[in-house]
C-alpha cells in the first residue's frame, strides 16, 4: 500500500482526523504496517505497552482473562484504534487482541503516539472521548449483569 493511501486512512480514524495532513505523512511513515491471519494474536493481557494499532481491514476480538478462560469483550473493526489504554497509563496490556479474520493494521510506537498527543490537544480530547464513551459502554455491561 502506498504512503498516500495509509495517510488516507488515518484520516478516516477520528482520533486524527484533525490532525494536519504532513503530521499524518510522518506518523505513516514512522508506523510499521502489520498483518496478522485469522486466529494470531496482536499483543497478549500482561504485556508490556510498546505500541498502538490502528485497524486498516479485518477484524480483532479483544479478550480479558477469567477463571473459566478468555472472555470476548468486545470487537475491532476498521479505523478502530486499540492498545492506546495501556500507553497513557504506563501499564501492562489490560487485555489480548486476537485477529478474527486477515487483519492489517498500521503499528504505532509509544514515543510515537505520546508526542502527537503533546502537539495535538484536539487529539488528547479525542481520546478522553472514546475512552469516556468506552467507560460507559462497560458501566452499562456491567449493570447488565448484575441484573442478571
Amino acid at each position: 500500500m502506498l504512503l498516500k493511501d495509509e495517510v488516507g486512512m488515518l484520516q478516516r480514524v477520528p482520533l486524527f482526523s484533525g490532525i494536519e495532513l504532513a503530521k499524518l505523512k510522518l506518523l505513516a511513515f514512522t508506523s510499521d504496517r502489520v498483518s496478522y491471519s485469522a486466529g494470531q494474536i496482536l499483543f497478549r493481557q500482561g504485556d508490556e505497552a510498546d505500541a498502538a494499532y490502528v485497524i486498516l481491514s479485518g477484524s480483532a476480538d479483544i479478550l480479558v482473562d477469567s477463571d473459566s478462560g478468555p472472555i470476548k469483550v468486545a470487537e475491532l473493526m476498521p479505523n478502530s484504534i486499540v492498545g492506546e489504554i495501556a500507553i497513557l497509563c504506563n501499564s501492562s496490556r489490560t487485555a489480548t487482541v486476537r485477529a478474527a479474520s486477515q487483519l492489517e493494521a498500521l503499528r504505532i510506537r509509544k514515543d510515537h503516539f505520546l508526542r502527537l498527543m503533546k502537539e495535538f490537544p484536539e487529539m488528547t480530547i479525542e481520546i478522553l472521548r472514546v475512552l469516556a464513551d468506552r467507560l460507559s459502554h462497560t458501566t452499562a455491561d456491567l449493570i447488565d449483569a448484575r441484573s442478571a
